[in-house]
C-alpha cells in the first residue's frame, strides 16, 4: 500500500536552507515535511565554509545560534585569513581575526562595529548542516523523510500533491500539501518543473577541489595558522581552507585559459599551492570539481510552489554568500506562508516572494561577481620574481600583498553585503520619496527608508532590539505620546499580529528618522511616519497583501497607497 502523508507545507531538499525553511515555519505553528534524499543527518559535501551575520540573526530569533556556535573549528583556532606565496612560502598579507573561544569571551575584530548582535561564524557545512539538522529533528512540527527521493507533484486551485520514493523499501510516497517549496540545490528538480530556467554567466571560473587529510600541514604551520590561506606563485594559485582544525584541509586549485580539471594533475597543483615537495604525505578524500558561475531564475514561484537557495540563484562563493542568500531566502519566505496559512495574509501576498528575493539575488550576483573577477586577474596576472630574494621580489610582495589585502577586505568584511540590501519594488511594502542609500560588498549606510532592514541598537538592558521585535509586525514608536491606536485597530480588524514597542533612547533617535517605523518579521522596515496614516485601514491592507492583483499593472511605489499612507 501507497504512504499517505498529510502537512500544510512540504519542502523538497533537506540541506542548510530547507532546514532553516522547516525550522522557521515550525516555530510560527505551521506543520512542515521535508524530504531528503540522504540518510538522516548524513554530512554534505565539503562546501560552504562561512555562515554570514545576517544569517546568525535568523539563528538567534530561531533559537540555535548558540548551538550552532559550539560547532566548527576548535574554539582556540584562530580564524585569520591569510595570502602567501605558498602555505609553507612566504606570507604577504593578513586580516586577523580571533578564534570563535576568544570572540565569545569578547574580543574585539575587524567586523567587532557591525551594528548586529551576531557577528558572523566560519564553519564549514559538514559541522553547520548536522547541527541544524539536530536542531530540526527535535521540533514536534518538523516530519523529515530522509532515504525519500521526490518525484513529481501536480497542484490545483486547492492544494498540492507529491509523489517520491522510499528509497530504502522501493514503496512510492503520496504527500499532499498546501504549500511545496524547493530546497533541492542547483540541478533543482522542482525548478525545472515549474518551468523556471537559469539566466546569466554559465562559466566564470573552473576549479579543482580536493578535500585532503594532511596531519602534518598543521605542525608545519602551527607558528603562521590561519583559516584561509590564499596561494600566489606562478606555477599554481589556489585557496587552502582549514577544515576541523586539526588534519583536514580543503584544496582549490584555480583553472585558466581553458584549462580542464582532468588535464592538471591534482597531486602536483596541490603541492605547488601547499610549498611541499614529494616527501609530504596526505590523503585525498573526496574530490569535487565545479565551475564558478553567475545564474539566476527567471521566477521563484509558480503558484503554489516556490524555489530557495541555489534552486533560484547560483554564483562563485566569494564572500561566502551563497548558501547565506538561501537563508535569507528562507527567513523572507517563511514569515509570508506562515501568515497565509494562519489565514490574515491573503495568498497574493506570495507575489511579494518573487518580487523582492529575485531582483535582490540577481544584483547579489552581480556585486559578488565583479569582485571575484578582480581575485581571478590578480591570480592571472601574479608576476615573475614574487618569490625572489632581495628588494625587487620584497617590491613585488609588498604590492601584491595590499593588493589582495584590499580585495580580502571586502570578502571577509562584507558588510554591505548583510546589512545594506534592501527591497526597492515589493508590493507589500509603503514607500516613500526618498531613496535607499547605496552599498557595495563593504560599505553601506543604516537607514529606515521602507524596504531597508531596520537598524539595529542595544537596549539599555543590554538586550538586542531584535530580541524585542514581536514576531510578526512591530510598530516602533520613539515618541509614546503620538497616538498609534488607529493603526492598532486597523491590524485587530484584519487579524494582523501587531505589536507596539515604544523605546526612546538617545541611540535609537540617532538611527530612526520618524517617530513610528513599522518592522516586518524580517527586520525589513514596511512603513515609517511621525504620525499614523490618514488611512491606516489601507496601509494594512497592503501589508496583508490584499488587493495585489488589482494594483499589478502599476509599480509598487504607484500601488503603495501613496500619501496617505505616509503620515509625515
Amino acid at each position: 500500500m501507497d504512504v499517505m502523508i498529510e502537512t500544510s507545507v512540504l519542502i523538497v531538499g533537506g540541506g542548510p536552507v530547507g532546514l532553516t525553511l522547516a525550522i522557521d515555519l515550525a516555530s510560527r505553528g505551521v506543520d512542515v515535511t521535508v524530504v531528503e534524499s540522504r540518510t538522516a543527518a548524513e554530512p554534505p559535501a565539503v562546501k560552504c565554509n562561512l555562515v554570514s551575520a545576517r544569517s546568525m540573526e535568523v539563528y538567534r530569533r530561531l533559537g540555535c545560534a548558540r548551538k550552532l556556535r559550539d560547532r566548527g573549528l576548535p574554539e582556540d583556532y584562530p580564524i585569520d585569513v591569510a595570502s602567501c606565496t605558498t602555505l609553507t612560502g612566504i606570507e604577504l598579507s593578513r586580516l586577523r581575526f580571533p578564534s570563535r573561544g576568544a570572540r565569545l569571551a569578547g574580543a574585539t575584530a575587524l567586523d567587532s562595529s557591525w551594528p548586529t548582535p551576531e557577528p558572523s561564524h566560519r564553519i564549514n557545512q559538514i559541522f553547520f548542516e548536522p547541527a541544524l539538522f539536530e536542531y530540526a529533528a527535535s521540533q514536534s512540527r518538523i516530519r523529515i523523510l530522509n532515504r525519500t527521493s521526490f518525484q513529481d507533484f501536480t497542484q490545483d486551485t486547492n492544494g498540492v500533491v507529491a509523489s517520491a520514493i522510499d528509497l530504502d523499501s522501493g514503496k512510492p510516497v503520496s504527500i499532499a500539501c498546501q504549500y511545496l517549496v524547493g530546497c533541492d540545490g542547483a540541478k533543482s528538480s522542482v525548478r525545472k518543473m515549474i518551468g523556471a530556467q537559469f539566466l546569466g554567466a554559465p562559466e566564470i571560473q573552473g576549479v579543482q577541489s580536493s578535500y585532503i587529510r594532511a596531519p602534518r600541514l598543521f605542525d608545519i604551520l602551527k607558528d603562521r595558522l590561519a583559516w584561509m590561506y590564499f596561494s600566489f606563485n606562478t606555477r599554481r594559485c589556489g585557496i587552502v581552507i582549514a577544515i576541523d582544525g586539526k588534519e583536514t584541509w580543503n584544496v582549490h586549485n584555480f583553472l585558466y585559459n581553458g584549462e580542464a580539471s582532468d588535464e592538471i594533475d591534482r597531486d602536483w597543483a596541490i603541492r605547488q599551492i601547499i610549498g611541499v615537495g614529494p616527501e609530504f604525505e596526505y590523503e585525498v578524500i573526496t574530490q569535487e570539481d565545479w565551475m564558478g558561475r553567475r545564474m539566476v531564475a527567471d521566477k521563484f514561484r509558480d503558484r503554489r510552489v516556490m524555489i530557495c537557495g541555489d534552486a533560484g540563484h547560483i554564483w562563485i562563493p566569494a564572500a561566502g554568500y551563497g548558501m547565506n542568500a538561501g537563508i535569507a531566502d528562507a527567513a523572507n519566505l517563511a514569515w509570508m506562508l506562515a501568515a497565509v496559512l494562519e489565514g490574515w495574509a491573503h495568498p497574493d501576498i506570495l507575489s511579494a516572494y518573487e518580487a523582492e528575493r529575485q531582483p535582490i539575488t540577481d544584483q547579489t550576483s552581480r556585486i559578488i561577481t565583479e569582485v571575484a573577477l578582480k581575485l581571478r586577474q590578480q591570480r592571472r596576472d601574479v608576476p615573475d620574481g614574487i618569490e625572489d630574494a632581495g628588494p625587487e621580489g620584497e617590491a613585488i610582495r609588498s604590492r601584491i600583498g595590499k593588493e589582495v589585502h584590499d580585495l580580502e577586505l571586502q570578502q571577509q568584511c562584507a558588510a554591505g553585503l548583510n546589512f545594506g540590501y534592501f527591497y526597492s519594488e515589493s508590493p507589500i511594502i509603503a514607500y516613500d520619496d526618498e531613496r535607499p542609500p547605496a552599498y557595495t560588498m563593504y560599505e553601506f549606510t543604516s537607514s529606515t527608508v521602507p524596504g531597508c532592514r531596520a537598524p539595529h541598537f542595544w537596549l539599555p538592558n543590554h538586550s538586542s532590539l531584535y530580541d524585542v521585535l514581536g514576531p510578526y509586525y512591530t510598530l516602533l514608536r520613539l515618541d509614546p505620546t503620538v497616538d498609534a491606536s488607529g493603526l492598532v485597530e486597523a491590524a485587530a480588524a484584519r487579524n494582523i499580529p501587531l505589536s507596539v514597542l515604544d523605546i526612546a533612547t538617545p541611540e535609537a533617535r540617532s538611527l530612526y528618522s520618524h517617530k513610528l517605523t513599522l518592522v516586518r518579521p524580517d527586520q525589513h522596515v514596511a512603513w515609517r511616519g511621525n504620525t499614523q496614516p490618514a488611512a491606516p485601514g489601507e496601509l494594512m491592507a497592503l501589508l496583508s497583501g490584499a488587493g495585489i492583483a488589482t494594483a499589478s499593472a502599476k509599480t509598487p511605489r504607484q500601488s503603495a497607497v501613496g500619501e496617505q499612507l505616509n503620515g509625515r
